[in-house]
């Protein structure tokens, strides 16, 4: 592949972090920097669908290959959910907390009145990742952590559920590992490191 400069169709810096982090081969714009300020509404059913959505939309508005994830929580005693709603999880459950404006927060806090008192609390983390080229080539890749949920907050670092995370694999919550550790192992590095090898060739 000779396109080595893509657009990181994503708002949120936290993931534009891992991009860059993940995948040291390209250089990854995000998506202000390539000149689109717009959202694009996940309307899709899978995750899968909705990376290929924002994917899709960016590549076309600023004529760069566009690199998209979803990824969400699914927590086995909640039938997967939140799943693809996992966002916008408390505002679904008309759960506002203490302040509508602390979306993660009151993810969180929703996700624990949800859980109390279940005995299992076995849940995976799992991201679709989408590369969508102005030619119309398009690339996806998954990749999934197995954890637990706590029932209190652990950690200082990372972001949306981390805190409540605990990984089988880290022996901690994503939000107590480091960078280095938690994409290691989370979802959104097995699923662009897969994507990386996809690419290998193209």
């Amino acid at each position: 592949m000779t396109e080595k400069t893509i657009v990181a169709a994503t708002g949120n810096a936290h993931k534009l972090r891992e991009f860059r982090e993940i995948l040291t081969g390209f250089t990854i714009l995000s998506q202000r920097e390539a000149g689109f300020c717009g959202e694009v509404e996940e309307t899709g059913e899978t995750f899968a669908e909705n990376a290929l959505l924002k994917a899709r939309a960016v590549s076309a508005a600023t004529g760069l290959p566009a690199l998209a994830d979803d990824s969400g929580l699914c927590v086995d005693a909640l039938g997967g959910a939140p799943g693809v709603y996992s966002a916008r999880y408390s505002a679904r459950r008309g759960f506002c907390g203490t302040d509508p404006k602390k979306t993660d927060e009151n993810n969180r806090l929703c996700l624990l009145r949800d859980l109390s008192g279940a005995a299992d609390r076995r849940a995976h983390f799992c991201c679709a990742v989408a590369l969508v080229f102005p030619d119309g080539r398009e690339f996806t890749a998954e990749g999934s952590a197995q954890g637990t949920i706590l029932q209190e907050e652990r950690g200082e670092g990372g972001f949306g559920y981390d805190s409540l995370f605990w990984s089988e694999e880290l022996g901690m919550t994503f939000a107590s590992a480091n960078e280095v550790q938690k994409n290691a192992v989370s979802h959104r590095g097995r699923a662009l490191r897969a994507l990386a090898e996809r690419l290998k060739g193209v």
